[in-house]
Formats: C-alpha cells, structure tokens, sequence
C-alpha cells in the first residue's frame, strides 16, 4: 500500500493540534505518517512492554501494539491524549501475552494486602553468583526491575520511563489515584532494596 504524499505538514512540536494532524494524516492512509507516529511512540511502547513481559518477548509484543494502534485508530476519543490511549494498549497487549504464555506470572496483579511487599527481595534471596554478576550498577537496575511484582513494575515504569503524569497512569491502568501512588512509593521502596542487596556498597548513592 503506497503512502499519500504529506501536505502542508506542520511542526512536530507534540502538542494537541499536531497530534490531530497525524492521527488525519494515518487515517487518511498515510503510511509515512504512520512510520511518524511509531517513531515518536515506539520508546513508551516499549517501556510499558518491558516492564511487563520478559525482554525475549518485547520487540514481538512491541510490533502486535502498533498494529492494533494502526487498526483501531478510527476508534481514539480525541477528548484523550494519543500517548495514553497508546499505553493502554501497551499495557494490555503486554498483560494478555503474559496471560497465555505464563498464567501464574498474574497472581500478583491482585497482591495480598498482608503480604509483606519486601517479602522475596531481601539480601539473602539473592545467590552469591548473583551478586557478583549484578555488580554494575545498570545491570543490577534493570535485574530489580524485572523481580519486581508486575503492578509495581508497571506503575514504577510509566511514571519514570514512559514520563506519564499520576492521571495518565490511572486512564492507562484503571486503577484508583490513591492506588498508583501507593503502587509506585511501594516500588520504590522495593526496587531501592532490592538494589542494596544486590550491592550494599551503594547505600550512599541512593541516599536522597
């Protein structure tokens, strides 16, 4: 399908009026706006995918989210921001991949309450080859975001990663405001240790 060519295009300077003009411009069968559209989108797409399938998986769930963004495009409500109803997506093409591929992983969609969040992250989970292996820093961030459970992950990850602000993480998520804060404090209370019992030694730099 070739792509109408781009007229009178306008500025990217992501505001509403120019969001307006590329969802027109893709609707209107406009493959090379809709190129745009995934290179501007691809970086959330793929923080909320990471953070919750397992990384083999992400760049195959990245390609099913865009095409369901390219076929359902006609259905967006303008009356919300493209970003969020893009993570939205995201979030629940990740969740139902993980559904099928590992139906336990979910259990922890609907934590306990007693459940002590700090439970299974505690120093002594950690083997000692794990340690020695997670010595670099970036390598022990990114192995604590992955033992997160999925909803702290989740939250933890469009709020710092994908740069949504605590009421696009309620529309993307349909969880109460009151909740995605907790879930994301808890987070960071979780991923903080988990750091520390990877590498003690950076007790200081996590100092606020």
């Amino acid at each position: 399908m070739s792509g109408a060519p781009h007229h009178d295009e306008p500025h990217h300077d992501g505001s509403r009026h120019d969001e307006s003009w590329l969802i027109e411009r893709v609707l209107a069968g406009d493959i090379g706006a809709f190129r745009d559209l995934v290179e501007r989108y691809q970086r959330l797409v793929a923080h909320v995918v990471s953070g919750i399938v397992p990384a083999a998986d992400a760049d195959d769930v990245c390609q099913e989210v865009f095409v369901k963004v390219y076929r359902h495009l006609d259905t967006f409500r303008r009356d919300a921001k493209l970003s969020t109803w893009i993570a939205r997506i995201a979030r629940n093409t990740a969740l139902h991949h993980l559904e099928k591929r590992r139906p336990d992983l979910l259990g922890d969609l609907d934590p306990d309450p007693e459940r002590d969040p700090l439970e299974g992250l505690a120093a002594g989970d950690l083997l000692p080859d794990e340690r020695a292996e997670r010595s670099d820093t970036h390598a022990c961030l990114h192995a604590a975001l992955a033992r997160l459970p999925v909803h702290y992950r989740t939250v933890l990850t469009l709020f710092h990663l994908g740069e949504l602000s605590y009421d696009e993480i309620v529309a993307v998520t349909d969880l109460p405001l009151g909740t995605v804060k907790s879930y994301l404090h808890r987070a960071r209370r979780l991923l903080k240790d988990a750091l520390l019992a990877a590498d003690p030694g950076l007790h200081a730099d996590l100092q606020p």
